[in-house]
This record gives structure tokens, C-alpha cells and sequence, in this order.
């Protein structure tokens, strides 16, 4: 039953920070699209990992080359994410207070996705040798 509560919580925010991102599009004083554009950076965040849990065992050492690789890719996308609204401000492209709801909005997609990552990524029971 606490799997359906976290699962249920976990798509809560998910929709709330949807909310804020078309919130800061789609508004009559914003009225542009652009941001939608870190829609990308969402889906691209969780590759790093599910590439790097595939590739690399699972032994307890404290240093894997794959699993740091991974971090760094998906740190960088996540600045990406916070960084393109910012560019899109101050090229005056998008306005401001849209700016603000599209990082309120990554703020909480983020913080969805690595509760996702926390609560169900430990029981992981696929291997390669069942193909």
C-alpha cells in the first residue's frame, strides 16, 4: 500500500510542476512556447542512469568510472534545464515572471523524478542473463 501512496504523490508533483511550466507559457501576459523546450531536458535526465545501472555491476565500490559518468551527464542536463530559461530571459525572448515558473516548474519535475529514483529504484531484478 505505501507503493500506491509514493506512486500517487509522485504524480502529483509531477503534474504540479507540469502545471507551472505551461503556467509560465501559456499565460496571457507570457504568450510564448519556448520554454517548453526543457521538456527535452526531462526526458533526457534518467538516461545516464538506466545506461549506467545497465553497463556497470553492482559490486559496493566506492569509485565506478560508469556510475560517476552518469552523474556528471545528468548533473549537466539538469543545469541545462535551469540554464535555458534563464538564456531565454535575458535574451528577452521570454519575459521574466515566466522565467520564474518554468524554474519553479524544473524545481519540482527534478525533485519528482530523483523521489521516483529513491523510493523505486533499489529493486531492480532484471539481468542481462535472463535473455
Amino acid at each position: 500500500m505505501a507503493g500506491i501512496k509514493a506512486l500517487v504523490g509522485l504524480s502529483f508533483s509531477g503534474a504540479l510542476g507540469l502545471t507551472f511550466l505551461l503556467l509560465g507559457c501559456a499565460l496571457e501576459q507570457f504568450g510564448v512556447y519556448w520554454p517548453l523546450f526543457v521538456l527535452i531536458f526531462y526526458v533526457l535526465s534518467p538516461l545516464p542512469h538506466f545506461i549506467a545501472s545497465r553497463c556497470s555491476d553492482n559490486t559496493d565500490s566506492s569509485s565506478n568510472a560508469c556510475r560517476e559518468l552518469a552523474h556528471f551527464l545528468t548533473t549537466g542536463i539538469v543545469v541545462s534545464a535551469f540554464g535555458l530559461p534563464i538564456i531565454l530571459a535575458r535574451k528577452e525572448v521570454v519575459k521574466w515572471g515566466a522565467c520564474g515558473l518554468v524554474m519553479a516548474g524544473n524545481g519540482v519535475i527534478f525533485l519528482t523524478i530523483l523521489g521516483f529514483f529513491l523510493i523505486f529504484g533499489g529493486g531492480d531484478d532484471f539481468s542481462w542473463e535472463q535473455w
